[in-house]
């Protein structure tokens, strides 16, 4: 008999702690409702109890032109299973971890190639974002995928603000460094591998400046939760979810392009582009499908996450198994 180690299993092939504990009461619930009712039974079962923290409301939110009709992933899944490796490298450890988290007051500084340098206060990036543009329902996927109803505005909003000088070519993202408040910040990870403390992230101005490059500060309605990546945070619906840096505090602009925390701790498997592309297998498992959150069958990968028509323009003459 073959056994994967876990150094062999992908992220979406494992079975969260709390779902494996209730196996017998799935196998009861599958029996009762049938094969076809089995999927959902087993995931609403495996739910933790963590609160989600009281959130601020936003109202009158529009739809974006980008929003899609898929079913959204239900709120309690979302902020119950989470990539945070700040708070923790279980899924579940993030809605533990977060909820003494401290958001408030945020700053975010604006740095690099700009002609005036700028530190933010967090309500004046929201109030850059004009109502019409408010509201995102993408598909994004990190192992597994989840479609989610974010709030904020294209990234370009807040870069236009800026003269920026001629050699601005990228733009680099730095999460929060508090290790008094993300545990996971301490000691190494990993078996002892260690990532290298803060999250950054990185991307070519011209993807910046896509539409779909959403600076986010809310989802379902309300402000983002700890363990979601509050207070504020990037959603780039066409890349693997680690791309979406999450408690930005440095945004800045530069000529070459920036380092990238997974592109640094495996390069052989983590490139700087990291765009969803299921043609391209990670050395270690492939990509070509993958299971929505809540669900229990897999599904298609979708070229560039589904957003093909939207951004294929960006990578026209690369070699993307080249450039992954």
């Amino acid at each position: 008999m073959l056994i994967k180690k876990p150094s062999d299993i992908p992220y979406s092939e494992v079975t969260p702690k709390p779902l494996y504990m209730n196996r017998r009461k799935f196998l009861a619930a599958a029996a009762a409702a049938g094969v076809g009712l089995a999927g959902a039974a087993l995931w609403e079962m495996s739910q933790p109890s963590t609160p989600v923290l009281a959130a601020t409301k936003y109202d009158n939110l529009v739809k974006s032109p980008f929003d899609t009709t898929e079913k959204i992933t239900s709120m309690n899944d979302v902020t119950h299973y989470n990539n945070y490796y700040e708070f923790g490298t279980d899924k579940s450890d993030p809605a533990k971890n977060a909820q003494n988290f401290k958001t408030s007051p945020w700053q975010v500084a604006v740095e690099g190639e700009v002609k005036k340098k700028r530190v933010f206060q967090l309500e004046e990036i929201i109030k850059l974002a004009p109502p019409e543009e408010r509201i995102y329902r993408h598909r994004c996927v990190e192992g597994w995928s989840i479609v989610v109803p974010w709030i904020g505005f294209p990234l370009s909003v807040l870069i236009k603000q800026f003269e920026l000088t001629p050699k601005a070519k990228y733009v680099a993202f730095e999460t929060l460094y508090d290790p008094k408040q993300m545990p996971g910040q301490h000691g190494s990870l990993f078996g002892g591998a260690g990532l290298d403390w803060p999250y950054v992230e990185g991307l070519r101005m011209d993807e910046a400046m896509h539409p779909l490059a959403i600076l986010c500060f809310g989802m379902y309605g309300e402000s983002l939760p700890n363990q979601d990546g509050a207070p504020i945070r990037m959603v780039i619906p066409w890349k693997y979810g680690f791309k979406s840096i999450k408690s930005i505090v440095k945004i800045r602009f530069v000529e070459k392009e920036p380092p990238t925390t997974w592109n640094k701790q495996a390069p052989n498997e983590y490139g700087f582009y990291s765009n969803v592309n299921p043609t391209v297998d990670h050395p270690r498992w492939s990509q070509a499908t993958e299971r929505r959150l809540g669900e229990f069958f897999k599904r298609k990968t979708l070229m560039f996450n589904g957003y093909a028509g939207q951004v294929a323009s960006l990578y026209n003459g690369m070699d993307l198994r080249k450039n992954y």
